[in-house]
């Protein structure tokens, strides 16, 4: 591939020897703490926390320096030979702006009161800082993927750095990260924690333009689309305003947003179901069937059907209390919970919780509780592996103001709810299933950091409203590069394949998903796709092949940086032409002509009308693909090609990429 840095931009050998003894004399780097100069002792943290030893900073563009220090205090910023003052505001912030250093320089950077508090950060590269980010596929570490022990013992190029953004959900946008940014150069000690597909995406481009590499993991496994968006850029949508409202409140008071969220599951329940289960009535007149006396993951159980159980289950439980106890201020236990709760006491509703078995612990106010019978009702949601009150047992109980309590563990009953009632709504201050928490805790503190470009791996758990995913893509990109740059490269990796085989044509949310993540990134100019299809695993949703996607996202974005120039994620549909009974399917950016492996008969075709599709057999022609309709055949609206959640590909340009899938609109010749 054409290398894209300029001449000086290479690092000169004598450079990667000087960092590859500096990675060795720095063992594991560390922030950088707060330091004196001119043996002057007083410290103080005057840098944001990003800023540490051992950073990247972008090339090429005006670097930001920004940080903090009593309101009115002038600080001397120093980044290399450069200097300039900066003056904080009300707040306490202060920035500088310096011009553009050229990738390879190795900088020290400094700041400096007026009464010799000073603060500096040595180290400092000079190169490309990618942000990574998405959900578990992202997250996935090196230490998991293929041929662990030798990525890890390396070698590994000194000019690699990496930091890994903890996770953190927050409701409003916050300054600084929950925990210290320390970034690292890439050694066996902290290649295996970091994730795999940005280190060998690094890695590979690396070796093509020879610039040291800042990357930096912002990523949490599970987490839907809509987290990772700011709140204005959610109302850009005009979806979310109601449950933006919601979260907006919550930020203030806490108890009033969660009664708001509880009338809005209700009526949510009431108009899918019909029935309101929260309450003494529903729960005397259908109990359910009693739980075991030590829960914990429903699949467990060998109760038949719940061993394959994914969706919701209805726990509810009576419990006596005396005036004495009914009259106090208490708080109710309910031990770990996988993954979702809402609950209720007495037809209250009194919380909702998103945890992987992280325990759960609601108030109850005076006046909650009654002498005599109260009713508890819980309704689980799991969407994935383990669910249910997994407990312990003692952990689940009643609380009381007066230091006593009673065990709550035992004597549960259960009911399943069918699939066909879909899902409940999911508050917005949740961690992976709401709004802008991860945005706010997560990338909102990167502020004012100058980015080469963005890869996003996301969108597994936005598979079950795959129609809304387009929509809420763009807006990501849109929202990002109003932080990072209106001309901020992106690359987008398509979901792998997963899931079951299909021998007919089927309704796919991951086929969906896939389809929006390439009508983006095909009406993007500064978008590129990394096509996956061929090198997932139906069996796991977490494919250990990070190498390979590495070295196609590498390939995406040298096409990205050089404007577009040549093929970057292999052949992509064009349009679908109708004459007769053929239908002639055109691609663009074919490198070395199109090849059905492992047949001469290329399948994965469907012809489909507005009520149904069907599959239909294909043919190559030169860089076309002829569809053969049945004489009868009637209208054809639109064709669909891998349109699957594991589908099975064979199309493949010279190049050894496959075509991905895609549904295309049929014109009428």
């Amino acid at each position: 591939m054409t290398e894209f840095a300029r001449p000086n931009a290479r690092l000169s050998p004598a450079l990667v020897i000087a960092l590859a003894l500096g990675a060795c004399s720095a063992g594991q780097p560390t922030v950088a703490a707060a330091r004196t100069v001119q043996d002057n002792p007083a410290t103080l943290n005057l840098l944001d926390p990003i800023f540490t030893d051992h950073m990247v900073i972008q090339r090429d563009q005006p670097a930001t320096i920004w940080g903090q220090a009593e309101p009115g205090t002038t600080v001397t910023v120093r980044l290399g030979i450069d200097s300039q003052d900066a003056t904080t505001d009300d707040e306490g912030r202060w920035q500088a702006v310096f011009a553009p250093h050229s990738a390879g320089e190795r900088l020290a950077l400094e700041v400096v009161t007026a009464q010799g508090v000073a603060q500096r950060v040595d180290d400092i590269l000079v190169g490309d800082v990618w942000l990574c980010s998405g959900q578990s596929n992202m997250e996935f570490p090196v230490l998991r993927a293929l041929n662990p022990g030798s990525e890890i013992s390396g070698p590994h190029n000194p000019a690699i750095r990496l930091l890994t953004i903890a996770h953190d959900s927050q409701v409003t946008p916050q300054a600084d990260h929950a925990d210290p940014d320390v970034w690292q150069i890439a050694s066996p000690d902290s290649v295996p924690d970091f994730s795999a597909v940005c280190y060998f995406f690094a890695r590979e481009l690396q070796a093509r333009i020879d610039v040291p590499m800042g990357l930096i993991d912002a990523s949490w496994g599970g987490s839907q689309i809509e987290a990772w968006i700011s709140a204005d850029g959610l109302r850009t949508t005009g979806d979310f305003n109601a449950s933006l409202d919601t979260l907006a409140l919550y930020a203030t008071d806490r108890a009033a947003a969660s009664a708001g969220f509880g009338v809005e599951w209700e009526a949510w329940w009431q108009d899918a179901a019909g029935t309101a289960p929260w309450t003494d009535e529903a729960v005397m007149a259908e109990p359910g069937q009693p739980a075991p006396a030590q829960m914990g993951d429903w699949r467990s159980w060998d109760i038949e059907g719940m061993d394959r159980h994914l969706g919701m289950v209805w726990f509810t439980r009576q419990i006596e209390l005396d005036a004495v106890q009914a009259a106090q201020d208490a708080w109710i236990d309910l031990g770990g919970i996988d993954e979702v709760d809402a609950s209720w006491v007495n037809g209250q509703f009194v919380g909702a919780t998103f945890g992987w078995g992280s325990g759960r612990t609601y108030d109850l106010p005076q006046g909650s509780l009654r002498a005599g019978s109260n009713m508890i009702a819980v309704n689980v949601l799991n969407t994935w592996g383990a669910g249910g009150m997994v407990g312990p047992n003692e952990a689940v109980r009643l609380r009381f103001a007066d230091g006593s309590t009673v065990a709550l563990a035992g004597d549960w009953r259960f009911a399943p709810v069918p699939s066909s009632i879909g899902s409940p709504p999911r508050a917005p201050w949740e961690s992976v299933g709401g709004l802008t928490g991860m945005y706010n805790g997560m990338v909102a503190p990167l502020e004012h950091t100058r980015l080469a470009g963005m890869i996003w791996y996301q969108g597994e758990s936005n598979t079950g409203r795959a129609d809304a995913y387009e929509g809420l893509l763009e807006t990501l990109l849109a929202d990002w590069r109003n932080q990072f740059g209106a001309d901020m490269p992106a690359l987008i990796v398509q979901l792998a394949n997963f899931g079951a085989l299909a021998d007919q044509p089927v309704n796919s949310g991951w086929a969906r998903v896939r389809d929006a993540q390439r009508r983006v990134a095909e009406r993007d100019p500064r978008a590129g796709l990394v096509v996956t299809i061929d090198i997932g695993d139906r069996l796991d949703i977490h494919p250990p092949n990070k190498q390979e996607v590495g070295r196609r996202a590498a390939r995406a974005a040298l096409h990205v940086l050089h404007d577009g120039a040549g093929t970057g994620w292999g052949a992509r549909p064009r349009d679908a032409r109708r004459a007769d009974d053929q239908i002639v399917l055109r691609f663009d950016d074919v490198e070395g002509g199109l090849h059905a492996m492992s047949t001469d008969a290329p399948g994965g075709y469907e012809a489909c009308s507005a009520d149904e599709c069907r599959y239909v057999p294909a043919r190559l022609a030169d860089d076309h693909i002829v569809l053969s309709l049945a004489p009868d055949a009637g209208p054809v609206s639109h064709v669909r090609y891998c349109w699957a959640d594991a589908p099975i590909c064979p199309l493949y340009d010279g190049a050894g990429l496959p075509v991905g899938p895609f549904e295309l609109a049929v014109v009428r010749e």
